[in-house]
């Protein structure tokens, strides 16, 4: 049993206008010191593989079939072996 980690951002060129609200409430809460903010989903997967090879060849494929969106987004991921 393996655990995937799965960050999707948006691609540095996409606006992203969820960061830049996230950066407005911030500074209006006093965190000038705040720059910029660029948001993201992360995902945890639990699944069976054989290998963490094909674990990681699992989780490359549903990255580019569904979790994120070639067009706009970068993925990346760490596998581990799972803790019970």
């Amino acid at each position: 049993m393996y655990l995937a980690r799965v960050y999707v951002t948006l691609k540095p060129t996409v606006n992203d206008p969820q960061g830049l609200t996230i950066k407005g409430g911030l500074k209006s809460l006093g965190f000038e010191a705040v720059g910029s903010v660029r948001a993201g989903k992360y995902m945890e997967i639990r699944l069976d593989a054989a290998s963490e090879a094909e674990a990681k060849s699992a989780v490359t494929e549903m990255c580019k079939k569904l979790l994120a969106n070639p067009v706009i987004e970068d993925f990346r991921f760490e596998v581990d072996e799972a803790k019970t």
